[in-house]
């Protein structure tokens, strides 16, 4: 089976590597400089085990497929659909990503479509680099058939990540892992746009307001209880020698200029599920806004003070109660 990983940053850029460190047949899927570096020197992988430069098969775009190829998906979510309308509808799809919208919009297209929640520490800033934090697994990452079940393909993709060196299962309930990982994903803005530290108490505001209106509209998710008893020590965060560790993917799309954030397909999802039940959702309504704000202003992680957020926050949360 061949994987073609579309995203070969910091997520796609980790599972493509250690698949193929474990003599899988790999093909990465990069744009721009980091296709080009990719393309003349090959992807160097940094861990805490040391560093390794990987000469990967890549392309920047569509390349002729066959009936044992899986595209697995790690893009922003914002650009899910840009990145898999070339590609054949005969394929399956596994989504590597944050969020829970994009398996709704993947089954849309194909027919065969997965989920994987995805716990995996890394950093990809500088072009042909990846740095993969995770000890003493690079990550741990669910995989299921959406909207529900596992079938023969999500065994086989997490026998060949557990063999890579992955903590990976296959669950039949992967989108309720999805919830709950968004509910950790609901800081990411926070931590983006605010000093390093300081945001926790922002952060919790966030999750319990998500909280309260998952359940009202009965979505099940995981908890962090639930999170913490089968992660464990499997996949901790260790120190690299010469490298500054960094923030989670918002705040990667911040140091990097992106242009754009994953903040309308995180806290965004829980204000659009707060609109539908005709409920307010200030906290995560504001965090949405201010993270779109800093992406589309190019501004650098880091540059709002956390009270100056939280008084937004409550400006907001006072607006609604009213």
């Amino acid at each position: 089976m061949r994987y073609i990983v579309i995203g070969a940053g910091a997520v796609g850029g980790t599972i493509g590597a250690k698949l193929f460190q474990g003599g899988h047949d790999v093909l990465l899927i990069a744009r721009g400089a980091h296709y080009e570096s990719l393309r003349a020197s090959g992807m160097k992988l940094i861990s805490p085990s040391g560093s390794e430069t990987l000469n990967i098969p890549v392309s920047d775009g569509p390349v002729p497929t066959g009936d044992d190829d899986v595209i697995v998906l790690a893009t922003k979510s914002q650009d899910t659909v840009a990145a898999l309308d070339p590609w054949s509808r005969d394929l399956p799809v596994v989504l590597a990503q944050n969020g829970v919208c994009n398996e709704p919009v993947a089954l849309r297209r194909f027919e065969n479509v997965y989920g994987m929640c995805v716990w995996l520490p890394a950093l990809h800033l500088e072009p042909g680099v990846v740095i993969s934090y995770g000890t003493p697994h690079p990550g741990m990452l669910h995989v299921g058939r959406y909207p529900q079940g596992v079938d023969e393909l999500a065994t086989r993709v997490t026998d060949d990540l557990t063999q890579s060196g992955f903590v990976a299962r296959a669950v039949p309930d992967v989108m309720r892992w999805k919830h709950g990982k968004l509910l950790g994903n609901l800081g990411n803005a926070a931590e983006a746009l605010c000093e390093p530290g300081g945001f926790g108490d922002i952060r919790q505001q966030a999750r319990t307001e998500a909280m309260d209106l998952l359940d009202a509209a009965g979505i099940a998710f995981t908890t962090q209880d639930d999170e913490r008893r089968l992660r464990g020590h499997l996949v901790d965060l260790a120190p690299i020698d010469g490298v500054v560790r960094g923030g989670g993917s918002s705040w990667q799309s911040l140091a990097r200029g992106a242009g754009s954030i994953e903040a309308d397909y995180l806290n965004g999802e829980i204000v659009l599920l707060a609109r539908e039940l005709g409920r307010p959702a200030p906290v995560n309504e504001v965090l949405q806004r201010e993270a779109n704000r800093a992406a589309r202003e190019k501004l650098p992680p880091g540059s709002m003070p956390v009270a100056k957020l939280q008084a937004l926050i409550d400006e907001r949360s006072a607006a609604v109660s009213r």
